[in-house]
């Protein structure tokens, strides 16, 4: 198994800092999903502190924020992980669900490798997709979802988007083509996949959350993985 953010970044302080974190909340009586009331938390800011750069981030710290939230709710719900297969992710994307619910808790969807392509850095190369948190917001109705993108082991860190909302309704793009179509030369030939804009990755969550739905009915033999990557040592 690929190691997730939440491994490359989190899994050697999560062990200390997050029960701590977990302790505040309970004791302050606070959702573990709202954003806000988990920023205020001594425990969270001094963290924050800890990983950011000497030379700051700038705008980048709100990226690092979602990070750090997405990351303990991950790991607050015992860090599953759904490994989806490229014929799963053919499927997926070709066929909207039409009815799908909020998850019940956070999960980690980690995408076949170099299959989905996106412009996360106006003028910069296009990034491949690793995978993305997902995790219903407090009103129960949205999804937050933190896209993560080019994970490599000769590059210091990635690339993180993230979009929060209900599922969209007739989404369609500007230029007619079909959604999650590629938009890199020779493409389609490849068996690629773009995502453009945010409002294609938050239905991408959404899709996903319907197959994590789907295969909670589904035997162990199921095409889809499920696991918590508390069972397998990060690699790096």
């Amino acid at each position: 198994m690929r190691p997730t953010p939440f491994d490359l970044v989190f899994r050697r302080s999560a062990q200390e800092v997050f029960p701590r974190i977990r302790q505040s909340l309970a004791e302050a009586e606070y959702d573990p999903r709202n954003r806000d009331e988990f920023l205020m938390l001594c425990e969270v800011v001094t963290l924050v502190r800890e990983l950011r750069p000497e030379e700051g981030l700038g705008e980048g710290i709100d990226q690092l924020a979602a990070l750090l939230h997405h990351s303990y709710l991950f790991w607050d719900a015992e860090e599953p992980v759904m490994a989806i297969s490229a014929a799963t992710l053919a499927g997926l994307l070709k066929s909207a669900p039409k009815e799908i619910r909020a998850p019940a808790s956070a999960y980690f969807a980690a995408m076949p490798e170099h299959r989905i392509w996106a412009q996360v850095i106006p003028e910069h190369p296009p990034e491949p997709l690793d995978g993305c948190f997902v995790h219903s917001a407090p009103s129960g109705s949205a999804l937050r979802v933190l896209a993560v993108f080019g994970i490599h082991h000769e590059r210091e860190g990635f690339s993180v988007v993230e979009a929060v909302g209900t599922r969209p309704p007739l989404l369609m793009r500007a230029d007619g083509s079909e959604l999650f179509a590629p938009t890199l030369t020779g493409g389609k030939a490849a068996g690629l996949f773009s995502l453009v804009g945010e409002e294609e990755l938050l239905e991408l969550a959404w899709r996903t959350a319907a197959l994590r739905a789907g295969s909670e009915h589904k035997d162990a033999g199921s095409e889809l993985a499920l696991h918590s990557s508390k069972l397998q040592s990060p690699s790096s």
